[in-house]
């Protein structure tokens, strides 16, 4: 039986003196995609921070761990990047407004997906292995075309294909998606999710973290809501996503439709005034 992509026991994270994440626990099995919803400054981001170890939980008294990624409490963060792909709008800033100032190319990009880096160190050691990797990765994504384009010369959809690219180089056993589709017009938005659906049905766990009901795709069955810094519920889709759970969770009357496609649209319902 294989181990849990993650296992939060009664986690809680403290920054700057106020609890960001209150006593969390929650497994995610490998295979078990998952979407994590709730409100802007919910908790989304940090609980994908104790997963990456970004973040440490305060220690429990007894010494026994609050988080396990891939049914290990220690990593060293860097094998653990290479077996985590993430995709994030965050990510893309930084590759395209960070130290490299959007000059990494797309296939330099996700040859960094080896490094853990956001460009390529000048003395790292690329094998041919990995550059047929990487071609191949831009390939599947649909890019091979911006193998030498630079990423700020890139359109938004272009550049985040080439990032899960990145993503999905070292055949990661998990595929973190946080808000992945910020910035997107309708119709590239449609077209990045498919392409994870693809990912889904290739056995790669995915785990979304939004706040759009119309991005859970039909492959994702376990829905996890988030709001002040705590799990408010937790189960299948079926069960879970519902008018009455939303509107809980966004604090505001929210209704939904589930369309015969497997996907759910929620809309914000009418005040009155």
């Amino acid at each position: 039986m294989s181990v849990p992509v993650l296992e939060l026991i009664d986690a809680t994270v403290v920054k700057n003196d106020r609890r960001i994440l209150n006593s969390l626990s929650l497994t995610i099995r490998e295979g078990e995609h998952t979407a994590i919803i709730g409100p802007n400054g919910a908790g989304k981001s940090a609980l994908l921070n104790l997963l990456t170890h970004e973040d440490r939980p305060i220690r429990h008294e007894d010494d026994s761990p609050s988080v396990r990624v891939f049914g290990e409490a220690n990593w060293d963060v860097f094998a653990l990047r290479t077996s985590l792909g993430i995709v994030s709008s965050d990510l893309h800033h930084r590759f395209v407004l960070g130290n490299n100032e959007g000059r990494v190319t797309g296939m330099a990009a996700v040859l960094s997906g080896f490094l853990a880096t956001q460009g390529i160190l000048r003395y790292s050691t690329l094998t041919d292995e990995m550059r047929q990797a990487a071609s191949e990765a831009l390939a599947r994504m649909g890019v091979s075309h911006l193998a030498r384009r630079p990423l700020h010369m890139m359109s938004t959809g272009e550049a985040r294909r080439v990032l899960l690219a990145r993503a999905l180089v070292t055949k990661p056993r998990a595929l973190i998606l946080d808000e992945p589709t910020t910035g997107l017009d309708m119709v590239v938005r449609h077209d990045f999710m498919e392409r994870v659906r693809e990912v889904a049905r290739g056995g790669t766990t995915i785990i979304l973290i939004t706040h759009h009901i119309e991005e859970i795709v039909p492959e994702i069955e376990h829905v996890v809501f988030v709001r002040q810094g705590a799990i408010v519920a937790d189960g299948t889709k079926h069960d879970i996503l519902t008018s009455e759970r939303l509107s809980d969770v966004f604090q505001a009357p929210i209704a939904l439709e589930a369309e015969g496609d497997g996907y759910y649209y929620a809309r914000p319902k009418a005040r009155s005034i």
